[in-house]
């Protein structure tokens, strides 16, 4: 046995030493309190960072299919009206949103950005108490009122019985107001009036589309769009205007839900429009993303990279429909995003190799401290005896 024991004793790579060899300087202590500062911020960054969840990436093919994409969106036109503006969205495989009104909201600003009231419909027009029939005569008490479409109705029983159905029924027929004030309803509503009365006004628009997964664009422009021979036109005729300004801030643009780390380029992006007359457009790449959390909960949604152009008219080109006309496409590449801990024995493995690191280092630069000290010293004992 204590054979064994003492075969054991040889294999001991810590010999120790009695304390009477012990040497203790005031460098050495200097050097140990620095070493264990050290030791100790080293330790309390490695265990923050065990704590904090780890973001690990991958790029993998989007074989996602038949899923739908949600456009988060809040623009400010400070010199468009909401009266005028108006929201489209189309897609590669055909499918039109024109006119969208669902989901979304329209405020009107004053020049500084403050919300204007809202006004209710009607005020300001002429007060003509009978509207017009359809069959010519005014409305009678005895009567239900159906107003005429003014030949845009698409069978002898529709009724237009307010501007906004006029206009509704000739987008549908492909055709242009030129005077609203012909028309009975629109008159009677006074729907030039209140353009005028919104004059200077601005228009902050918010809200969400949801669309095909494809590749599409939406877009805001004066006027009620509409198609004629297969081109997407919009009636600017109503308006009665040269020029429209499409100076805009987009203060929110998402494609998905939000998720940690995400960028949203277009975040806070201003342009102020010089020229007379013009189309913004901006083309975006989407890419899909998948967040998936600590806890296990997964986020569907996309991140994107955009680059800007505007179209001005020039000389022997068609003339640029004014907007602000967002194209966007979609990447064949997904990027995931998964958090997970620090495993436990990485963590103690670079706390290890802190302690061993520093000690060493700190036992280097004891023992060159301590043998410069006895060098200098034996020098100048040397040079008292000389």
């Amino acid at each position: 046995m204590e054979g064994l024991l003492g075969k054991l004793r040889k294999l001991d790579a810590y010999p120790k030493i009695n304390e009477d060899f012990y040497n203790r300087t005031l460098s050495g202590g200097l050097i140990t309190i620095a070493t264990s500062i050290i030791m100790f911020l080293l330790f309390i960054s490695e265990l923050r960072l065990y704590l904090r969840p780890i973001t690990e990436t991958k790029l993998l093919v989007d074989t996602s299919r038949g899923e739908r994409l949600r456009i988060n969106f809040d623009i400010t036109f400070p010199a468009l009206s909401c009266s005028i503006v108006s929201l489209d969205a189309m897609d590669i495989s055909g499918e039109e949103h024109l006119d969208v009104k669902h989901d979304i909201i329209k405020r009107r600003i004053d020049t500084v950005g403050n919300v204007i009231g809202v006004r209710q419909d009607g005020i300001g027009a002429p007060k003509i108490e009978k509207p017009l029939q359809r069959h010519g005569g005014r409305l009678e008490h005895n009567e239900t009122y159906c107003g005429s479409c003014y030949g845009a109705e698409a069978s002898d029983n529709d009724c237009c019985n307010s501007c906004e159905e006029v206009r509704e029924a000739y987008r549908k027929k492909g055709w242009g107001m030129s005077n609203p004030d012909l028309i009975d309803q629109c008159k009677r509503e006074g729907f030039l009036q209140k353009i005028k009365d919104e004059d200077g006004e601005g228009c902050n628009i918010y809200g969400f589309l949801d669309v095909n997964r494809v590749a599409g664009n939406f877009h805001f422009a004066p006027g009620k769009s509409f198609q004629q021979s297969n081109v997407h036109v919009h009636d600017l005729q109503a308006f009665q205007k040269e020029s429209f300004n499409i100076s805009h801030k987009i203060n929110k643009i998402a494609f998905g839900d939000y998720f940690p780390g995400v960028v949203n380029p277009l975040d806070g992006i201003q342009w102020i429009q010089d020229a007379p007359y013009g189309m913004y457009q901006y083309f975006i790449k989407v890419v899909p993303s998948v967040y998936n959390d600590i806890n296990g909960q997964k986020i569907q949604s996309n991140q994107f990279s955009v680059t800007e152009h505007f179209r001005t008219d020039e000389l022997g080109r068609v003339q640029a429909l004014p907007g602000v006309f967002f194209f966007y496409d979609l990447s064949p590449i997904k990027v995931t995003f998964t958090e997970e801990h620090v495993p436990f024995l990485h963590f103690l493995t670079n706390v290890c190799a802190i302690v061993g690191g520093v000690f060493t280092v700190s036992g280097i630069m004891d023992s060159f401290v301590y043998h410069g000290q006895k060098a200098i010293k034996k020098k100048m004992e040397i040079g008292k005896f000389n």
